[in-house]
């Protein structure tokens, strides 16, 4: 349920600790069940509580150094001490994805991507449905083929409205934006300049702002320093949504569990990691 801030009257959930637009504590907080894991050993139970299918079947290891291709992973390297967050892709190239100490970053980006692969998964099933429900009919069963083409138009205008609304949408991460590095977290800009990281408003920019989007994490072969090393870095940034952009984050880029709703997987349902994007890094 939303409650009001009583420091800035801005709203968050009564699960949140504190205020994700002014970090007050939240006089109101209530624990639930189901709030986002933090730990390798939570992510495996949320798992298991939405009933998803193995590992084998959605290609997600948790707790697992696993090598073959096509799989996301976490698991704690035992000679380092390190989380190492990963995505082996179809040529059984490894992508590192995270790696640090940070096990509540780490367990976040691997629960971030499990979400979105659901919610990918369950998108499937819902067209494979309206096509089994709506068969071929015969030349003069007018109206159910006009019922049918409208279920048609009515999904591709929904596949390109969520396209659409992915590519003007602000994600926490790194940009560069007009020949100046940026980075976007917790509701701030931020740019990097005389060696250090200082905060700023949002830039001005032509075109969709996923075109100028590098990715959250850092590549340390770049001329910026990693904004996690800096003053103004903030690590509740990982665990609050991207409120108050103008290209507002959907639910699915935030760690807060407000989809429960529908979030049980149904045993009913086919999972398909083929469809999966298994070129790319992430």
């Amino acid at each position: 349920m939303k409650i009001k801030c009583e420091y800035c009257n801005n709203y968050l959930d009564e699960s949140d600790e504190k205020c994700p637009s002014c970090g007050a504590p939240n006089k109101d907080f209530k624990r639930v069940s189901n709030q986002v894991p933090t730990t390798i050993e939570e992510l495996q139970q949320w798992y298991s509580d939405h009933h998803l299918p193995p590992a084998e079947t959605t290609r997600f290891f948790i707790g697992v150094d696993y090598k073959e291709p096509r799989a996301f992973g976490i698991y704690k390297d035992q000679n380092t001490g390190k989380f190492i967050v990963y995505k082996n892709k179809d040529t059984g190239e490894r992508a590192i994805r995270f790696e640090g100490t940070d096990e509540k970053y780490a367990v976040n980006e691997l629960y971030l991507k499990l979400k979105e692969e659901i919610q990918n998964q369950k998108n499937i099933n819902v067209s494979n449905k309206v096509s089994t429900y709506y068969p071929k009919k015969k030349s003069n069963d007018i109206v159910g083929v006009l019922m049918f083409l409208f279920f048609i138009i009515f999904f591709v205008f929904m596949v390109y409205g969520t396209f659409n609304t992915a590519n003007n949408r602000v994600s926490k991460g790194y940009y560069y934006i007009n020949d100046e590095e940026y980075y976007y977290g917790g509701g701030n800009w931020f740019i990097y300049q005389n060696d250090d990281w200082v905060s700023t408003s949002e830039p001005d920019h032509s075109g969709k702002i996923s075109e100028y989007y590098q990715g959250d994490y850092y590549d340390s072969s770049s001329d910026y320093s990693n904004i996690r090393d800096s003053s103004v870095y903030d690590s509740d940034w990982d665990r609050s949504s991207s409120s108050g952009s103008s290209w507002e984050s959907s639910s699915s880029s935030s760690s807060h569990d407000d989809w429960d709703w529908d979030s049980d997987w149904d045993s009913g349902s086919d999972w398909d990691s083929g469809s999966s994007d298994w070129g790319s890094d992430w």
